[in-house]
């Protein structure tokens, strides 16, 4: 089966650049995969991909050695599962909120004894090679997204679950079901100190810890901290800023740059 590259750059103590596609192509993400990124995420919860952009997408990707990740609309197994047979090599799940929604989420991510993914793994095949269902379990990847209140109060239970893999903090809903502005990059003590605690104890647990950043410094900033996954704005942010720049620096005024909102 083919390698999951994160997996070998955590062993050896990496931290993976993760990129961001929201744009329903398979051109851009093409494009985007040929950049460096180590992962690239199709997001089909706020981005305005569906099942049918992604898979084309997920080819797209294959022209490179990036790896595909896919961000699925909720925790609801069926598009988990056919986002895996369709080639994705990890899951990001939002709103992951107790033990149990972990555990539903991790045994939607693998084959029986571990878990109760149907077996039909389409174009993972291709992708994978033919031996996937023997290895799938054991590298594809599952990522749940600690991103409320409710989430910060049930983490220990939550990073302890069995097979799960990571936890990704969605910085935008975190703040806003803390009651602050929902953005990217904080710097507010009482939002920092939740997303080192979630950090603290998901690598306690031997669980990746991941974050959704809003420039490359808050990026950088956070692998010293001891995040092992970062993603940089979208496909769509990054295009739009780079667009906004050039115009201004052609009409005589200051670079643009993308604002804090979410993805």
């Amino acid at each position: 089966m083919r390698e999951n590259k994160l997996r070998r750059l955590w062993r050896e103590g990496g931290a993976a650049v993760n990129g961001w596609l929201a744009i329903p192509s398979s051109v851009s993400a093409e494009a985007m995969a040929h950049q460096g990124w180590d992962s690239l995420t199709i997001d089909l919860q706020h981005g305005l991909v569906d099942y049918t952009n992604a898979v084309p997408m997920l080819q797209g990707i294959s022209t490179t050695e990036t790896v595909p990740l896919v961000r699925v609309p909720w925790l609801e197994p069926g598009i988990i599962m056919k986002s895996l047979d369709a080639g994705a090599y990890g899951i990001i799940c939002p709103m992951v909120n107790t033990r149990e929604d972990a555990e539903r989420f991790v045994g939607a991510c693998r084959y029986a004894p571990d878990g109760y993914r149907s077996f039909g793994p389409t174009r993972a095949l291709l992708y994978a090679g033919a031996d996937y269902q023997v290895h799938a379990n054991e590298t594809v990847l599952a990522f749940a997204m600690i991103e409320t209140a409710q989430a910060l109060e049930n983490l220990e239970a939550i990073v302890s679950t069995p097979g799960l893999d990571g936890v990704y903090i969605g910085p935008a809903d975190l703040a806003l079901s803390l009651g602050h502005t929902p953005k990217f990059d904080h710097t507010e003590p009482e939002l920092l100190e939740p997303i080192e605690r979630i950090m603290t104890a998901a690598k306690a647990r031997g669980v990746v810890p991941g974050i959704h950043c809003g420039s490359a410094a808050y990026a950088r900033r956070m692998i010293d901290l001891g995040f092992q996954l970062v993603t940089l704005l979208s496909d769509m942010r990054l295009m739009a800023a780079a667009a906004k720049a050039i115009v201004e620096e052609t009409r005589g005024g200051g670079a643009g740059k993308p604002d804090g909102g979410s993805y």
